[in-house]
């Protein structure tokens, strides 16, 4: 297992300037993480979420903010209503907002926080080896660009 940086904790006030919102930050070469932003998209028919990679400026610029490493990604963060939430809680925060049946996995967040985060942590830490890794950050199609930040 990696060497893992504590995060913060969910609900963690994102320090100024606010951030246009929901936004999920997550690593842009990962193929698994790209994939669950394309499943997000495509159960997000009135384009909630914005979306922004770690690799990009202002996800260097927000993973700085909230003290965290800008070359070892640990975790994708849902930053919602000027607060961010990291691993199982980001993840279980999305799922919340998506059509039926997805809010129904939430009922997982009665399990304790450290249980979801190890699955999350061992998923996180395998996540190239299992799913692969890109060379750069996969461009999105013109008709989704738009909630693509940089």
């Amino acid at each position: 297992m990696s060497s893992r940086r504590r995060v913060p904790p969910n609900g963690t006030i994102l320090p100024p300037p606010a951030v246009e919102g929901p936004l999920i930050l997550f690593d842009g070469v990962c193929v698994m993480c790209s994939g669950f932003v394309a499943f997000v998209i495509k159960r997000d028919p009135q384009a909630r979420f914005r979306f922004v990679a770690a690799q990009t400026p202002l996800g260097q610029s927000l993973l700085s903010r909230l003290g965290l490493s800008t070359t070892d990604f640990e975790s994708s963060i849902l930053i919602e209503d000027g607060r961010a939430w990291f691993k199982s809680g980001a993840f279980f925060a999305i799922l919340r907002h998506l059509p039926w049946p997805w809010p129904w996995l939430s009922i997982l967040r009665v399990l304790p926080l450290a249980l979801t985060d190890r699955l999350y942590n061992a998923i996180a830490d395998n996540r190239y080896r299992l799913f692969g890794k890109r060379e750069s950050c996969l461009v999105p199609p013109p008709d989704i660009r738009r909630r693509f930040v940089e």
